[in-house]
């Protein structure tokens, strides 16, 4: 009897194991688990397939589930047949077939509705991949009668194909698929060296060369250019080398390519040419392998090459057309050179990239069949053939990378605890392990995650070096890395599910455009502008009529891609500006180089989350330092931070005028700010409520100013700083935040976390405490904490908002100016005189509560106009809400308010695409629109809040839902807050009730009338969304 697993998903099933006897029999039976009864039935083919068609009919009463759960693990694939298929499986069974041997049948569907069933049988080592129920895959070679066979000879299956890994990365799992599964997590752990500096170089030179000349004198040119490029400078500082050392070194190089390019390009006749052995798969048998190999031209440096087909992505250091002669036939190919700067090993990992290359290339052009290896020390190059069991082989370690890489998260079996899921199995190489740069990681995992669950294993001779590695550690050290690898991992998910690239080979640009999140039919024009090196600028106009509605603004990141199945991922950069007809992108390659008939398209990227960064701070707060082992007894032990007594005691004597002088300068909480900053041996927190002048408090303090990502340039790995300064530290989720500061001696974080907590998508990694910033976590030493309470932005009766609804009337205003300061709008008696003619303005109590500069807040309440919300594809608005705020906003305008004086906020990105719509439309530049995470530490004279929700069933979303994010809307304005929403929808969340509650008490909110009504039919009659 043979078990066939089906699809589980939890808390709605009957687990289902489905059996069947040898095919001698013909005999199935049907086990329901755990349940008192079974029921077997015995039959007699008729037909050939029916033990196939039986088992389609059973699983046809569970296609529910089947589809909840590739919905839930894939929300975003398309199911297709075709070059670019996508299957998802539907049951695995293993069986033995007539000759004894071991197979795995998948049942398998490329229907949406999950019809039209078809089987896989894998064979040989193919039964080793880890498919499962549920799964997603891709499959090479022949379907006959719906029956796809994949065997040693022929046929691939592709697992999870839109998880797409590096060439590199597969070819080192070959020794250790561990140590390749933590270098794709931990990419940012691997340090630079003098040899990855040299190799980046010698490559640059040769790439340059190949297109230009290997004359001995202008080798030596392009290397003295290549060397003063300011990114390489940059790492010649990071590693304390100089100029003189790198040249000299890439200079014992130069003769290797000038003899490589004597050897293999520009001869007279074929046989001048070095003569190899070369069997290409589609040669004859009777074929003599020794060819003459003749490097023509480059095709292309550094391609970036996706394949959706392979499940694999790579950059090829040179694409070049080689002619292999054989006697007096020549072939002409175009194949991947792979370039190597160490030893000339001619290894099993070198050639395997080339291997791996050669699929890449597929993608674009036809099959290369070899690719060629060339080490650059000695100018010695080698022919790798691609024959089908190489490609075989490094395909299914592709597969078992994927499975350990999509399934880093488990369920425990006792508990049904969510945990993190083992990494594959230590080796037992003392040797290898021991050069290995994720040694410490390797063993960090091991401790503090695998050997706490059941039944872990690790090999006993690992053991010692595993203890070695990590005996510095306490276990609730152990258990922060833990918690938090397993919360960045959770989160990585969720925003992995809303990455978009799959749509870019399995759905057309014009079925994306309906989405909003993709332009295409898309050509270039004008020339290419090289900003600096890596960064080109483009404008894109479409090939007929104008640019489509769309969701894609300034600053969005986009891959631009050829609309031909063959050029996907061209590039990737951010759209500089777009307009009606034309989007000016900047981009990482000059497309220039390709025909100008060629059709683009850009696919809006959605925001990675780089868990690579924060998991690299993570390892590196575990390391066994002098830095780390402090911030570890800060941040995960709670030392209480320690201070100084008196200044004079810490400053210089002749800094000390300076300093008075500075602190002279700032109001009381300022001060006593920078005293307690100054007197710190650890940390300070600074709560910075909104409009104290937290930035003019960070300015008096000021070093060197860089973002918490930008930690990697070269100033940082050759000094520390007396203090690091991270300001909107309540923002920033705690392992990003720990990246500088291992570069201070003492740090302080700036922030409130009354406002913007870290944006967290997984609601199982919120639960657990991801939201919890740094900042939040260390408050609990009220000693380190001092708050700024004067505030310099709103006015008194903005600033009643907020301190009535969170900070218990702690905040104040700097002055008598501040507080009393309304809008300044010199023309506004003009446009009173317009209002009052067509809408009526002395007897509209909205328009005056709206204009009237004495009234600084007012909420119009939109529930008899009425406003109801759109849900569409692009997301949540609300177009009569949007033509109100684009009315409010012209008058203000025409009223003398300089346009970017004006901000509007919305929650949804459709809302804002909506009303940068109707304001070009009306011609209104100039006025930014964007969310209240955008505006969080910024402030205008005038900020209109468009709520957007308006329905019937109480439904908020989670954007509204966080009283934070309320907090941070209602504090961005100066003079004068409008508000617009409808009172009943938003009366459903308990943050919005209490704001709506002290906002009638205060008799500020102000109902509009019906769309029919004349004040309102003018606006929502003139203000047409195109």
């Amino acid at each position: 009897m043979v078990e066939i697993s089906c699809l589980i998903i939890s808390n709605l099933y009957f687990p289902f194991f489905f059996f069947f006897s040898p095919p001698e029999t013909e005999t199935f039976s049907v086990a329901q688990e755990g349940a008192q009864w079974h029921d077997c039935i015995s039959l007699q083919p008729q037909t050939p397939g029916l033990k196939q068609s039986f088992l389609f009919s059973l699983l046809s009463n569970w296609d529910y589930r089947f589809q909840k759960k590739a919905v839930a693990s894939f929300p975003r694939t398309v199911l297709s047949r075709g070059m670019d298929n996508r299957y998802l499986v539907l049951a695995v069974s293993t069986v033995q077939n007539k000759e004894g041997n071991c197979e795995k049948h998948l049942v398998i569907t490329a229907s949406q509705s999950l019809e039209n069933k078809e089987l896989c049988i894998l064979r040989n080592d193919w039964c080793s991949v880890p498919v499962e129920p549920g799964d997603i895959i891709h499959l090479e070679g022949d379907c006959t009668s719906d029956t796809w066979i994949i065997d040693k000879d022929f046929g691939y299956l592709i697992l999870y194909p839109d998880i797409l890994i590096s060439g590199t990365s597969i070819a080192s799992s070959i020794r250790c698929m561990r140590r390749a599964v933590l270098s794709e997590t931990f990419r940012s752990s691997d340090p630079a060296t003098r040899q990855m500096l040299i190799g980046t170089v010698l490559h640059e030179v040769f790439q340059k060369a190949i297109n230009n000349s290997f004359a001995p004198e202008k080798l030596q040119e392009l290397a003295f250019q290549t060397i003063q490029e300011i990114r390489h400078l940059k790492e010649m500082y990071r590693l304390n080398l100089s100029q003189y050392e790198i040249k000299q070194e890439v200079e014992d190089y130069l003769p290797s390519f000038c003899k490589w390019a004597g050897d293999f390009m520009h001869k007279n006749a074929s046989t001048d040419f070095p003569q190899m052995q070369l069997s290409l798969p589609s040669d004859s048998s009777k074929d003599n392998s020794t060819c003459n190999i003749e490097v023509v031209k480059s095709m292309d440096i550094e391609e970036s090459i996706w394949s959706p087909r392979f499940g694999l992505k790579g950059k090829i250091d040179v694409t070049v057309g080689v002619k292999i002669h054989r006697g007096c036939k020549t072939k002409y190919k175009i194949m991947p050179l792979e370039l190597k700067t160490g030893k000339e090993s001619n290894s099993i990992e070198h050639r395997s990239q080339v291997v791996l290359y050669t699929l890449l290339s597929q993608e674009r052009r036809a099959d290369p069949e070899a690719g060629l290896l060339l080490y650059l020390k000695t100018g010695q190059m080698y022919p790798v053939p691609a024959n089908h069991l190489d490609k075989r082989e490094l395909l299914k370690l592709r597969n078992q990378m994927a499975f350990s890489l999509f399934h880093r998260i488990s369920k425990s079996a006792t508990r049904q605890k969510t945990q993190l899921a083992s990494l594959p199995q230590i080796i037992e190489e003392e040797k290898t392990c021991k050069y290995c740069s994720q040694m410490g990681n390797c063993a960090l995992y091991s401790r503090a995650v695998e050997q706490q669950m059941d039944g872990s294993s690790v090999p006993i001779v690992m053991l010692p070096k595993i203890e070695e590695e990590t005996q510095h550690l306490k276990q609730t050290h152990l258990e922060y890395f833990s918690l938090w690898c397993l919360m960045l991992t959770l989160e990585s998910q969720s925003k992995d599910n809303k990455k978009n690239h799959q749509n870019i080979w399995l759905m057309p640009a014009s079925e994306m455009e309906k989405s909003g999140s993709c332009i295409g039919h898309l050509i270039r024009t004008e020339h290419v502008k090289t900003i600096c090196d890596g960064q080109y600028l483009h404008n894109f106009q479409r090939k007929h009529g104008a640019i489509p509605v769309t969701n894609l603004l300034a600053g969005d990141r986009v891959i631009v891609s050829g609309e031909e199945r063959s050029l996907f991922a061209l590039s990737r950069g951010y759209v500089k500006e777009i307009n009606t007809t034309t989007v000016t992108c900047l981009l990482d390659r000059n497309l220039s180089v390709l025909p100008e008939s060629i059709l683009f398209r850009l696919d809006q990227e959605e925001k990675s989350c780089d868990i690579e960064t924060p998991l690299g701070n993570l390892s590196k707060l575990m390391e066994n330092t002098f830095v780390s082992k402090k911030l570890r007894d800060l941040i995960i032990d709670f030392r209480e931070p320690q201070f100084t007594s008196y200044l004079s005691s810490v400053l210089p004597h002749d800094a000390k005028d300076t300093v008075a002088c500075i602190l002279k300068g700032l109001n009381k909480p300022q001060r006593q700010a920078m005293k307690k900053v100054l007197l710190s041996k650890d940390y300070t927190l600074v709560v910075g409520m909104p409009g104290t002048g937290k930035t003019t408090t960070i300015c008096t303090l000021l070093i060197v100013a860089t973002t918490c990502m930008g930690i990697n340039h070269p100033i940082f790995s050759r000094k520390i700083f007396d203090f690091c300064i991270v300001d909107e530290a309540s923002q920033i989720s705690q392992p990003i935040c720990l990246g500088p500061l291992f570069f201070s001696r003492r740090f302080v974080l700036v922030g409130d976390h009354q406002q913007l907590p870290p944006l967290v998508l997984n609601r199982e990694a919120r639960a657990l405490g991801m939201s919890e910033s740094l900042f939040k976590r260390l408050e609990q030493s009220k000693n380190a904490v001092v708050q700024l309470t004067v505030q310099y932005r709103m006015n008194s009766k903005i600033m009643s908002l907020s301190n009535k609804l969170t900070y218990e009337g702690k905040l104040e205003c700097g002055s008598d100016k501040v507080a009393n300061a309304v809008i300044n709008l010199p023309h506004f008696k003009d446009v009173k005189l317009d209002l009052e003619f067509y809408a009526d303005y002395s007897d509209n109590p909205w328009l005056m509560g709206v204009f009237e500069p004495n009234n600084p807040v007012c909420f119009l309440n939109t529930d008899k106009v009425p406003a109801p919300e759109q849900v569409e594809k692009g997301g949540v608005s609300n177009i009569t809400e949007a033509k109100v705020i684009v009315f409010l906003t012209s008058i203000f305008i025409k009223a003398g308010c300089s346009p970017s004086d004006i901000g509007i906020i919305a929650p949804y990105r459709q809302q804002l695409k909506i009303i940068n719509d109707l304001l070009a439309h009306s011609s209104i530049g100039m006025v930014e629109v964007n969310t209240v995470d955008k505006y969080q530490g910024r402030d205008k004279s005038i900020v209109l809040v468009s709520f957007v929700r308006s329905n019937k069933d109480g439904t908020v979303g989670e954007l509204l839902k966080d009283w934070r994010r309320l907090n941070v809307a209602i504090t961005r304005a100066k003079h004068k807050l409008i508000l617009l929403g409808c009172v009943p929808s938003l009366n459903c969340y308990p943050p919005l009730e209490k704001l709506l509650n002290h906002l009638n008490s205060e008799k500020l909110i102000i109902d509009l009338p019906s769309r029919e009504h004349g004040s309102l039919c003018h606006i929502l009659g003139d203000f047409q969304r195109e």
